[in-house]
């Protein structure tokens, strides 16, 4: 697509408010699947290499106009205790980048055994079915990295061969990865990769069974994983939960037969005495809905309506593929958790996204109470008192969340606009041929990290991820805040290899609006925060960490 005209264009046809999955570029749907995009995803991916020469990059919109348009635990290796113990200290560098590579390695081992076993299962098949077994499930070493340039859509493990620790620094991690190889499987395989099933990796619901799931469909309850549950409950039986202790265990994962307490404590919902809990649960449940009967009734107020308007428009968009947040009795709760947050918090008020922060919470406290699915679980046949529990929990910790992020959600959103910045300056310090080639191609980070840092990656990523992913951020000293940063630092990296194949801007934007993460489960995400682990702590003690 050539010429700043024809840019806008496209931009604002795909950004703007339209049905269906399609929505703001920060209100898009996960998994925002659209025959149209997808369509012109795979003739980008066909496209040879234009012979124009990119002009100079447009001046950004401001924010206003581009506003107004737009296994439980790391279980990849023997290693994670190590790191376990390690995530609450200012450590050396050399040792942490050592100790997280090894996450990563470990992984990249797993994926191998995994496809020795795949191999002994298909060998009696033909020797084409063969070949398209492989290249969905291989995940490459070292040397197959070498001599396989196209990374099939499957192969989620980063290089720990580009991120040497020899000098205690951090590497272009993944700007020295030999790149632009031929490619073994067509654009059109890749893209159907993305979003089908594959054969041998089951289906897994958007929010699993055990939240803790892993893509492998690997048994629910190992060994290893009992074993960290027991530690969860001897912390937590304490007449004083040791806090620090808890954010250890925490940090790679929480097992979801003690994820509710768990999260309600590291939350600050929850005091540390054990004897106090009950007393607190009891008097914020009676004071949030003292709330609702002082303010809901307003809600058709004329200096209310726009707000209530727009949280009855924005819940039912919310994860749309999961039949739980479809039920009437779900959509009424979500409706006075974000109005009495709204009201509660003049400065901001709603704002697009907030909606998306209430989900956890809320699965992780209805897990509390059944032992079944909960993605199609009716939450009507709980008992009133129950519902009643889960909906005033998951306002306090959405509350106590959004405290710390709240400049995200004021009047121009300036929390995000520093974060995008912050965002754009590390990637062009630790993988600068992404940056440029993003540059080269006039794509603003505003026009897709902002969806990342208003939703936390929600949108990025399923509902089950999410959980995973938040155990971390809860455990982590500022960890929606801060190392959020990292984690979209390691996203956006992780996808260097796609990001360099789009040769448009077009090609681009759906590519980062779009990014295939419907099969992820704890295995990648573990990886991810692996990698952005290691991301924060080569720059921790860097003054000017950001700037080059």
């Amino acid at each position: 697509m050539s010429g700043d005209g024809n840019k806008k264009q496209f931009w604002k046809r795909n950004t703007a408010k339209v049905p269906g999955n399609i929505q703001h570029v920060y209100g898009a749907q996960h998994p925002p699947f659209d025959p149209l995009l997808h369509a012109n995803l795979m003739k980008a991916g066909n496209k040879t290499l234009s012979t124009t020469t990119p002009g100079k990059p447009k001046k950004a919109t401001t924010f206003q106009e581009f506003e107004s348009i737009t296994s439980d635990a790391w279980d990849v290796g023997d290693d994670d205790d190590e790191l376990l113990a390690m995530a609450a200290q200012n450590l050396n560098i050399e040792v942490v980048m050592e100790t997280a590579n090894k996450v990563i390695e470990n992984h990249s081992k797993l994926q191998e055994r995994r496809q020795q076993q795949m191999d002994k299962m298909t060998e009696p098949d033909e020797k084409d079915g063969q070949e398209v077994h492989e290249e969905e499930e291989e995940e490459p070493d070292e040397e197959d990295e070498r001599e396989e340039g196209a990374e099939t859509t499957t192969d989620l493990s980063f290089s720990s061969e580009a991120l040497p620790l020899s000098d205690n620094r951090l590497v272009k991690s993944h700007s020295e990865a030999p790149v632009g190889s031929p490619k073994e499987v067509s654009v059109e395989q890749a893209v159907l990769h993305r979003q089908q099933s594959l054969p041998h990796r089951p289906v897994i619901p958007l929010v699993a069974r055990m939240a803790d799931q892993n893509t492998s469909g690997t048994p629910a309850m190992t060994e290893r994983e009992a074993s960290r549950l027991d530690k969860f409950r001897q912390v937590l039986a304490g007449p004083n939960t040791d806090l620090e202790e808890l954010r250890k265990l925490s940090w790679s994962g929480i097992p979801r037969q003690v994820r509710p307490i768990t999260w309600k404590l590291l939350s600050g919902y929850l005091p540390a005495n054990a004897e106090r809990r009950e007393s607190t649960l009891q008097r914020k449940r009676q004071e949030y809905f003292g709330f609702i009967e002082q303010y809901y009734d307003s809600r058709n107020d004329e200096h209310h309506q726009d707000t209530y308007r727009q949280i009855h428009i924005d819940i039912p968009r919310t994860n749309p593929l999961i039949p739980l947040f479809q039920q009437a009795s779900v959509q009424e709760i979500f409706e006075r958790i974000l109005f009495i947050w709204a009201i509660r918090h003049p400065a901001s008020g709603y704002v697009q996204g907030i909606n998306d922060l209430v989900t956890p919470f809320f699965v992780v406290y209805v897990f509390e109470y059944i032992e079944e699915e909960v993605e199609n679980f009716n939450v009507s046949s709980l008992q009133e008192e129950v519902l009643r529990n889960i909906e005033a929990d998951s306002f306090w910790c959405m509350s106590k969340l959004l405290d710390g992020i709240q400049d995200n959600y004021t009047f121009a959103q300036p929390g995000i606009q520093r974060k995008v910045k912050a965002l754009e300056e590390l990637v062009s310090r630790i993988d600068e041929t992404v940056h440029r080639h993003m540059q080269q191609y006039e794509v603003e980070y505003l026009q897709f990290a902002f969806r990342w840092m208003n939703n936390l990656l929600m949108r990025e990523l399923p509902l089950r991820c999410t959980i995973r992913l938040w155990d971390t951020y809860q455990a982590e000293p500022e960890g929606f805040s801060h190392f959020h940063l990292y984690v979209c630092a390691a996203f956006l990296v992780r996808w260097r290899k796609e990001i360099l194949d789009e040769k448009d801007f077009q090609g681009l934007m759906i590519l980062l609006q779009n990014l295939p993460t419907m099969h992820w489960g704890n295995e990648e995400v573990s990886v991810l925060l692996a990698e952005a682990y290691r991301l924060k702590f080569a720059f921790a003690d860097a003054p000017n960490h950001y700037k080059r």
